[in-house]
């Protein structure tokens, strides 16, 4: 049987490897990366057993698979040994119920699902990704708790990264969730509260800076923080999941583009076609304008990061319509070259698991139909949920 072209594509790639675990130091705060699945997993057990006091965890996704499980009777051990334990997922995204953590409620723990019951609330997603131990250590990043996110690449589990993090900002990270959890836990809160909420939070003006995604009467502190950052770029580099910004945002990574340092990784495979055909669709113009356009072909992409000069941006956002605009979004903003040049060299190290796109590979694919169907998802995707559109069969 003849072989696709993408296909001769994929197999001419070198095998990719996840990187190993990796630290650094930037405006006072301590970090270790970890992009291998199961060096997550340890990590995210590890802050869970090590809590004395408090734990703080929110996610959009938990299953009730093995990391599920793993993760749950974690969580019911620290509850039996005397620490506060509160998890937050959200009511659409997740799969898990009361009965799922009965015995987390029955050691003195705390569950709750974001935006329960149907209403304009049902508008919002707590996309968030959360782990806050003490007060003192925190672990952020794009990854849920499900098996597929811990997977290895030669099981097509999802490329991902998660951070822990210790210094002045993890009490900030606390006083977030402790807003969402006030939020969360209230029946009777209103669609306004929460878009309060996002408009007040303070992120503070210094390199170091928590933003907040959100619904709010104009931009959040993250939409409002990556725009202007974009406006006054030199160089930009990205490694995204999902990428469908609107009109303003590609006008700005064009200027920068056209200075030729614009590389933008994005993903070749997805479990939803429709925020591949998304982004396809925005490509004819980047490139027009100098962007370099790879697609990660090992396996699924749900890596989110932002390179911006000097400026580094990492947590649970996409950089599409949704994370922008509508859900709630935790992302860390650290002005520092040193750490700057080190996640773009991250970037730039998973160009060889990758498919350039150049203008005439994409015009090649670009037929009118094609186009229409990326133009669908476009639209699609800026509307609807996530888990929604993952349900979506576009031909794609």
């Amino acid at each position: 049987m003849e072989l696709t072209q993408s296909a001769r594509d994929a197999a001419a790639l070198p095998a990719y490897a996840d990187p190993e675990p990796f630290s650094a130091q930037a405006q006072g705060l301590s970090f270790t990366f970890y992009p291998a699945g199961i060096d997550r997993r340890a990590a995210l057990l590890d802050i869970i057993a090590g809590a004395q006091k408090s734990l703080k965890i929110a996610f959009y996704i938990f299953a009730a698979d093995g990391v599920g499980v793993a993760v749950r009777d974690a969580l019911v051990a620290a509850a039996r040994r005397g620490v506060d334990v509160t998890l937050i997922v959200d009511g659409f995204g997740a799969s898990v119920d009361d009965k799922f953590f009965a015995e987390l409620s029955e050691a003195g723990g705390s569950f709750c699902l974001f935006m329960a019951k149907w209403s304009r609330r049902a508008l919002i997603r707590n996309h968030q990704k959360i782990v806050v131990a003490d007060d003192t250590v925190a672990m952020l990043g794009g990854f849920n708790v499900e098996d597929d996110y811990f997977a290895p690449p030669q099981a097509n589990g999802w490329n991902d990264l998660g951070f822990r993090l210790e210094g002045e900002v993890v009490e900030q990270v606390a006083r977030w969730f402790e807003q969402l959890r006030e939020w969360t836990q209230d029946d009777r809160a209103q669609f306004r509260d929460i878009r309060r909420r996002v408009r007040e939070w303070d992120d503070g003006d210094g390199p170091v800076q928590l933003l907040i995604g959100g619904p709010t009467k104009g931009l959040s502190s993250w939409a409002r923080c990556i725009r202007g950052d974009l406006e006054d770029g030199e160089r930009l580099d990205m490694m995204m999941a999902y990428f469908s910004p609107n009109t303003k945002l590609r006008r700005a990574i064009r200027r920068i583009a056209r200075k030729g340092k614009t590389h933008l990784v994005m993903a070749g495979k997805s479990d939803n076609a429709a925020t591949i055909g998304a982004s396809r669709a925005l490509y004819k113009n980047l490139l027009e304008a100098g962007a370099k356009i790879y697609e990660f072909q090992a396996c699924k992409l749900h890596t989110k990061l932002i390179v911006l000069d000097d400026a580094v941006y990492m947590g649970s956002a996409n950089f599409d319509m949704r994370s922008l605009y509508l859900n709630l979004e935790i992302v860390l903003r650290i002005e520092d070259a040193a750490l700057a040049e080190t996640m773009r060299q991250f970037i730039h190290d998973h160009v060889d698991a990758c498919d350039e796109i150049t203008p005439e590979d994409h015009a090649r694919r670009a037929t009118l139909w094609t186009r229409t169907k990326w133009w669908a998802s476009w639209f699609l995707v800026g509307v609807l949920d996530y888990t929604v559109t993952r349900r979506l069969n576009l031909g794609l």
